[in-house]
C-alpha cells in the first residue's frame, strides 16, 4: 500500500510547541516510526504552513494515480478550511484524518472539523499512536471496499 501522509500548520514544531499537549519526539520521528512500523507500505510525507500548498498537494494525487491512501493531519485548518474539505472530497481513495490531541477535549473551536466530513475515519487523542491506526483504517477501508465490490 502506497499512504500519502499530509501534515498541515505547525506540525513541522512537533517537539518544540506545546510539549505537554503534544509531547517531545519530532516530525521526523514520527515518519521513521511509520516507517518501521508499516515496513510493508511505502510512504510520502508532506508538511506544509500554508493552505495553498496542502492544497495544490491535495488535487496532484488523482492525476499521479500513486497511492491507495491519505492520511492527513490538517492541524489547525480542520476547523477553518472549506477549500482544503473540497480537495480531499475530490479524492476517490481512503482518507483518514488524524489528531495527535483529542480536539474534541479542547477549546471549544476545535470541537468541529470542517475536513472530518470529506474523510473516511477520524482518529483523535492518542498522540503518534492517531497516525499508526489511521494506517490501520486505510487498511480496513481498502479491504472492506475490495470485499464489497466483489
Amino acid at each position: 500500500m502506497r499512504i500519502f501522509v499530509v501534515n498541515g500548520p505547525n506540525l513541522n514544531m512537533l517537539g518544540k510547541r506545546e510539549p505537554e499537549l503534544y509531547g517531545h519526539q519530532t516530525l521526523e520521528d514520527l515518519e521513521s516510526i511509520l516507517q518501521e512500523a508499516f515496513g510493508q507500505h511505502s510512504f510520502e510525507f508532506f508538511q506544509s504552513n500554508h493552505e495553498g500548498d496542502l492544497i495544490s498537494q491535495l488535487q496532484r494525487l488523482p492525476l499521479s494515480n500513486a497511492y491507495d491512501a491519505v492520511l492527513i493531519n490538517p492541524g489547525g485548518l480542520s476547523h477553518t478550511s472549506v477549500s482544503l474539505r473540497d480537495s480531499l472530497s475530490m479524492l476517490s481513495v481512503p482518507k483518514v484524518e488524524v489528531h495527535i490531541s483529542n480536539i474534541h477535549a479542547r477549546e471549544e473551536f476545535r470541537h468541529h472539523s470542517i475536513t472530518a466530513g470529506a474523510c473516511d475515519a477520524v482518529i483523535a487523542g492518542l498522540g503518534f499512536d492517531s497516525y499508526s491506526l489511521g494506517v490501520r483504517a486505510a487498511e480496513l477501508i481498502i479491504k472492506k471496499r475490495r470485499e464489497s465490490a466483489n
